[in-house]
């Protein structure tokens, strides 16, 4: 059995009452990153949003190439980028600085987007994210290995080279965050991996089967990587709950909240109170427990993957003490990784 084990997902948001300012905020984010990759993490892992009212994170690449430079050993990752957002040209500029800063670290997990706001802000048309997506993903394999590259529509002769190229040969590795199971088997047909969320490891294990067998009819030979990344708290004592649950409800809701902030520009509210049935939901969503409880949670989701796994603990709760935060952290680290390597 295979686990690699990734921290995440960093976000900086700002949730209701914070008093830290935006810079501090950023400058915690990358001294947990620093922590992370101290403490034994194989992986960070960043997640892109845009025009939310409590400042999710709108700048990936800038965000990995901060950690990139205050790392040596980790994977720097994205979980996800909207990659219909971006223009395809610069994107595969902009990561293979990154790539280059991270000496080949980099990797670019993408996703399709859903929130029309983004889209119409952007000048995007929703309908065309699955066409952007896949010429996106082309485009930057072809520039990283050095061919001659143009949008999707240019007139032929226009293409241009990408430069300077990734510090890994082809560039970093491009894996696909998906739900419903057309995208699954897309991550399967083509990207080098896929990752998953919102999952039991019954349909992991779905989910997975799914995406190796689009990867194997598509002829492609090359080892397939599967991720998930889950809301993940080990602790000792019987304050667990009380001490993530409030940050878990808020990253939780803000993402059904995202819809109702359109065009919001003041402060965040803060999400509803949480009833009993909420509780109960809430307790489902997260991997939490004791050391050895998570780790055996963990395995079961490594099992349901075939027993090679990357598991991205979302450790990073916005709101949660700092030493609250950091102390979850190492206790990951030091308590529940060694049981899974």
């Amino acid at each position: 059995m295979t686990i690699e084990l990734g921290f995440g997902l960093i976000t900086c948001q700002r949730v209701p009452g914070e008093t830290r300012s935006d810079a501090e905020l950023y400058a915690d984010a990358l001294a947990l990153a620093e922590e992370a990759e101290l403490l034994g993490f194989d992986s960070v892992w960043t997640s892109e949003h845009h025009f939310v009212d409590d400042s999710y994170l709108p700048s990936v690449l800038p965000m990995c190439a901060a950690i990139a430079a205050r790392t040596r050993r980790v994977s720097v990752g994205t979980a996800l980028l909207l990659a219909p957002l971006h223009v395809p040209l610069r994107l595969a500029e902009d990561a293979a600085v990154v790539d280059l800063i991270a000496g080949g670290r980099l990797v670019l997990g993408m996703g399709l987007g859903w929130r029309a706001e983004e889209f119409e802000a952007l000048g995007v048309p929703l309908p065309e994210r699955v066409a952007r997506l896949e010429d996106a993903i082309d485009l930057c394999r072809r520039a990283w290995r050095g061919d001659l590259v143009a949008p999707r529509g240019a007139p032929p002769g226009t293409g241009v080279p990408v430069r300077p190229l990734p510090a890994r040969n082809g560039g970093p590795q491009i894996w696909i965050g998906a739900l419903a199971e057309r995208a699954i088997a897309r991550a399967g047909r083509i990207a080098d991996g896929f990752m998953a969320t919102e999952v039991t490891p019954d349909d992991l294990a779905v989910q997975v089967e799914l995406a190796r067998k689009a990867h194997a009819d598509a002829g492609r030979k090359e080892r397939f990587q599967i991720s998930v990344h889950l809301p993940t708290f080990a602790w000792h004592g019987d304050d667990a709950w009380e001490l993530v649950r409030e940050p878990h409800h808020y990253i939780a809701w803000k993402y059904e909240d995202m819809d109702e902030a359109r065009g919001r520009a003041g402060d965040p509210p803060a999400p509803p109170p949480i009833d009993e049935a909420l509780d109960a939901s809430l307790r489902e969503q997260i991997v939490m427990g004791t050391p050895d409880e998570v780790a055996g949670r963990i395995r079961a989701f490594a099992d349901a993957a075939g027993g090679d796994l990357h598991y991205i603990a979302r450790l990073y709760f916005p709101g949660m003490p700092r030493d609250v935060q950091r102390q979850a952290l190492r206790i990951f680290a030091e308590e529940v990784a060694p049981q899974l390597r």
